[in-house]
């Protein structure tokens, strides 16, 4: 196998490898994904980005790209709203063009340049049934009941993924990094879930950090902003818009009346390079 090129890309701090298989078929799987993340000896990242040809290719409607997510445990996921922005910019400025559509196994998310220069994805819309979760019996996701330290009930979302938010006073005061595996991998949630600590701060901004599923604790993650919203929503906490402050920076969040939430935010590139061969071979 020849030299790999890649793009380290982040929104807000949650960093990506990107890979463009279109042309070429670079079969890599769960194992090379998690020694491309590794931060000490591979490239380092939160989540591994392929660009892929669309299968949803053709007629109106078809997408420019398959975007496919791979979780820095190896893991398929299926949304990354962070990630989302960064390769829409790349098929944006590749193709000349003001609107992107990025497939995923969630769907087609559409991506357009906002007024500020950042982009604006449609995160499709929000799950709010315990089926949609997906939940592993049936519970009220508005009120779901489980525990862990000062996280208590939390409301249950899925924006492309599973979420849990819990409500706190002070979300920076949260132990997330000793809550945030045991609550991912909760019985209740079959196929594990994104664990959410959001602080209200008023009726248009929200603090969150985020336990990210098969990631850990990260800068930011966009659809736990998503879904922070969503839940604030909810319990009547905000309405239906509001500013989501995370560790990185800030995403405006909109939770449209036809149930499609809007995430509007920048990405960035932080440099290319070339993988080596040798660093993808055990994995093979």
């Amino acid at each position: 196998m020849s030299e790999l090129p890649f793009i380290k890309m982040h929104g807000l701090g949650n960093d990506f490898v990107v890979l463009d298989a279109r042309q070429r078929n670079i079969g890599l799987g769960g194992a090379h994904a998690r020694a491309i993340a590794d931060r000490r000896l591979g490239i380092g990242c939160d989540q591994l980005l392929v660009i892929e040809p669309p299968e949803n290719g053709q007629g109106n409607g078809a997408a420019d790209v398959f975007m496919r997510i791979f979780n820095a445990d190896g893991a398929e996921a299926g949304a990354c709203g962070n990630g989302t922005r960064c390769v829409a910019q790349l098929v944006m400025a590749e193709k000349e063009i003001a609107e992107a559509r990025i497939e995923t196994k969630a769907g087609v998310l559409t991506a357009v340049r906002a007024e500020d220069g950042g982009i604006a994805v449609d995160m499709g819309p929000a799950g709010l049934d315990w089926r949609d979760i997906p939940l592993a019996e049936e519970r009220d996701t508005l009120n779901l009941g489980l525990a862990a330290g000062p996280l208590k009930d939390p409301v249950a979302v899925n924006v492309g993924n599973p979420h849990a938010v819990f409500f706190v006073d002070d979300a920076a005061a949260v132990p997330l990094h000793d809550l945030g595996p045991g609550l991912e991998n909760d019985p209740l949630f079959p196929q594990r879930a994104n664990i959410g600590a959001a602080q209200i701060l008023d009726d248009g901004n929200i603090r969150l950090r985020v336990w990210e599923r098969g990631a850990g604790l990260t800068r930011a993650c966009g659809t736990g902003a998503c879904a922070a919203l969503v839940a604030a929503s909810r319990r009547e906490l905000t309405g239906r818009s509001a500013t989501v402050v995370l560790d990185g920076g800030r995403l405006l969040i909109e939770w449209r009346d036809d149930n499609h939430v809007i995430m509007t935010g920048p990405a960035a590139t932080s440099f290319t390079g070339l993988i080596d061969p040798s660093l993808l071979e055990p994995a093979r």
